[in-house]
């Protein structure tokens, strides 16, 4: 791991020194001082423009206020996907390096695609536990090849990965109040009466610090599934946002625009980008109510979790622990575009279907898209079925997901801007001195690993369990509380054979017509952006520029090859 040698001789922030941290004043003078806790709160199929403190209008002031007196960046970036970004997130690494190079419980047989977390890989858990930390994980996992078999491999569920206590799902998208693969640390359960999953993840988190020793540190991880389909809220959720859009798509995402430009988010020469050409404009939409539902139900799931993120400071508070925890708020992945049957005609419930058995309260659901609610009810989607309730089954389709991902274009799977930035807060009242601060150096995922080694004065294994632990790819991001650059030679995507490779401001980037199917064509359809003139990636320079795309795009092979996205599984003809 690469140490950052001026954040090292700062005399305004942090050291590491003997057995912990060490906080020094401005004159230098140093107090010894307990480790840092450390939360790392990621949530799900969000887009760039989902928060307040990023554009949104949707009411998020717990995550707002950690935003406004912490450090935002405005060039982080996920991997395209749940399972790739939580494995990069967790190891510090690319996601085909942590053997993650698709979907958990897939069965490629390539290298970088077995889709089961590396054993040559070490998780912030483990890193974490062997450095003297309590470590706690609420939330989803989606890391795992076996999600269902508790007498099965069990090596890749949290508590087998470093957590000592989990609470969450296994799965990677789940009802919210009914989950499949529902778990207290290693045993499935039902869920409680009145059960709603974020509150759940929320409560269960709240409850690690409230019991949590005062004399020992704890290193948190809260993996919302909010806002993944299904879309589904409490009522009184919902009310909030009644009539919030009607005005449409078109005007929400302009609006968004302008409030980012306004914040400093995004450089005053952006341009937003044109909508996706499979939406309508919204005075051309035919179903303004079901539309307007679905959107409102998505605010409401975004709200309950920025709900939970203010319990979680509130706990901290009344513990005494706020001022020396370091909070990290991203999301996984970009806005989804995923349609999950919202786009069919609906179909009439029988008189059979209408009136069904309840489920009894021990049973435990294993069924990721239940059939059935607990109560009885037959889950239902397509076009007009108003989202919301437990038994409805509803994505927001490109439409909203465009507004999400404001002001770029794409969405999750594809490695365009759409699909891969993503907020990303750092939150530390005690080390934290230029708050309010919004950086424009480019970074990742996987530099979550180091940042939180380095501030935690953790030690990288070079074996664990016998297995030898590859090195870290990520670089601390430590420089950037001081305002000094991070060393970023390039970042590098692949995701469906959809890729990208980003070398200072310039971006290479290509998505194949169909995923998982890689053409001739797809093979020379390379773009080329410089993202300091165009963030936005409307102007296409690859023509101007075809020697750079020719360097770039070589090392983007080479890249491939070092990190095991090649040899892909995907289809070549």
């Amino acid at each position: 791991m690469k140490q950052i040698s001026e954040y090292k001789k700062s005399v305004d922030l942090l050291a590491v020194a003997g057995l912990g941290l060490c906080t020094l004043s401005l004159h230098a003078q140093k107090k010894e001082a307990k480790k840092p806790n450390i939360i790392v709160i990621l949530t799900d199929d969000m887009g760039y423009s989902d928060i307040g403190c990023y554009g949104s209008e949707i009411n998020t002031p717990n995550i707002d206020k950690l935003g406004m007196n912490g450090i935002r960046f405005t060039q982080f970036y996920n991997t395209a996907r749940s399972s790739c970004s939580r494995a990069s997130l967790l190891t510090g690494l690319y996601p085909h390096e942590a053997n993650m190079g698709f979907l958990s419980n897939y069965n490629y047989t390539e290298p970088g695609y077995g889709d089961d977390l590396s054993k040559n890989s070490v998780t912030l858990a483990e890193v974490l536990k062997n450095s003297g930390y309590s470590t706690y994980m609420s939330g989803k996992w989606h890391l795992s090849k076996n999600i269902e078999d508790a007498t099965g491999d069990k090596s890749n569920w949290p508590m087998q990965r470093g957590f000592e206590r989990f609470f969450g799902i296994l799965n990677g998208s789940d009802n919210y109040y009914d989950p499949g693969t529902l778990m207290s640390n290693n045993t499935f359960i039902a869920p409680a009466k009145n059960f709603y999953l974020t509150y759940a993840i929320s409560d269960t988190a709240v409850s690690y610090i409230r019991n949590q020793s005062k004399e020992k540190p704890f290193f948190m991880y809260v993996a919302f599934t909010a806002a993944h389909w299904p879309l589904q809220a409490p009522e009184n959720e919902i009310d909030k946002y009644k009539g919030k859009y009607n005005i449409g798509w078109d005007s929400v995402r302009e609006m968004r625009f302008e409030k980012q430009k306004k914040l400093g988010i995004i450089p005053k020469n952006t341009v937003l980008s044109t909508r996706s050409p499979e939406i309508p404009a919204w005075k051309e939409e035919t179903m303004k109510p079901f539309q307007e539902r679905r959107m409102e139900t998505y605010a409401a799931m975004i709200d309950a979790m920025d709900q939970g993120v203010g319990k979680i400071i509130a706990a901290l508070k009344q513990k005494g622990e706020l001022e020396n925890t370091i909070i990290f708020y991203m999301h996984d992945n970009g806005g989804c575009a995923e349609l999950e049957g919202s786009d069919k005609p609906t179909v009439p419930l029988t008189d059979e279907q209408k009136v069904l058995k309840p489920l009894p309260a021990d049973y435990i659901q294993m069924s990721k898209k239940p059939e059935y609610t607990r109560d009885g009810k037959i889950v239902r989607s397509g076009r007009g079925v108003m989202a919301g309730p437990a038994d409805t089954w509803m994505a927001y389709g490109p439409e909203w997901a465009n507004v999400s991902n404001t002001p770029f274009r794409l969405y999750k799977q594809y490695v365009h801007q759409g699909g891969i930035a993503s907020p990303l807060i750092i939150n530390w009242p005690q080390g934290i001195k230029n708050k309010g601060a919004i950086t424009r150096q480019v970074s990742h995922l996987m530099d979550i690993m180091p940042t939180i080694i380095e501030l935690s004065g953790a030690n990288y294994p070079a074996t664990i369990n016998g297995n030898k632990i590859q090195p870290l790819e990520g670089i601390s991001l430590t420089p950037t509380f001081v305002n000094k650059t991070v060393d970023r030679k390039l970042v590098f995507w692949e995701h469906q054979a959809n890729r990208a490779l980003r070398v200072g401001n310039w971006k290479l980037v290509a998505k194949t017509k169909s995923p998982k199917k890689f053409t001739k064509a797809d093979e020379n359809s390379w773009e080329l952006y410089n993202l300091e003139q165009d963030p936005s990636e409307m102007i296409n320079l690859a023509l101007k520029y075809p020697e750079k795309v020719k360097e770039m795009s070589e090392i983007w092979k080479k890249e491939a090859l070092r990190t095991k996205a090649l040899p892909w599984p995907w289809d070549r003809n």
